[in-house]
């Protein structure tokens, strides 16, 4: 894949991620794909993925993602994410705290047939936990 296709591939998965359309995940993710998530079981396929968005959804029904950087070598894109929203629902087993969010995210994806084959995800969970009331502050 060119730098300008996965440049291209990774704008257009992030509109996915952010509208959740569900339509879209068949044209971007493949059926055998396997996704790693911190403190989620991996998932699999379209459907994988569909579940592990409404998963964040319904704890951050506004969670948005910004794409800041992406580099792509070979059939890998590296990308860096603004991510944000407020902790609405039900979180990792507690209540909701109706407290706001920002951090970064980074994610590898694989790609093979112009589809996703694999993702590693890694948001910054502790800054995320403090930030919504669930981890304490370090000084």
């Amino acid at each position: 894949m060119s730098s300008d296709a996965a440049h291209a591939f990774i704008h257009r998965f992030t509109n996915f991620i952010n509208s959740g359309d569900p339509s879209l995940a068949p044209e971007l993710v493949s059926t055998d794909a396997i996704f790693h998530a911190p403190g989620a079981a991996p998932l699999s396929g379209p459907d994988g993925y569909l579940q592990l968005l409404a998963m964040l959804r319904s704890a951050f029904s506004d969670v948005r993602w910004v794409l800041e950087e992406a580099v792509a070598e070979g059939d890998t894109i590296a990308a860096r994410f603004s991510m944000s929203g407020t902790n609405d629902g039900s979180f990792m087993g507690a209540p909701p705290t109706g407290k706001a969010f920002q951090a970064t995210s980074m994610a590898f994806y694989k790609l093979s047939g112009g589809k996703i084959v694999e993702e590693r995800g890694l948001p910054d969970m502790l800054s995320i936990l403090q930030q919504i009331g669930l981890a304490p502050q370090t000084s």
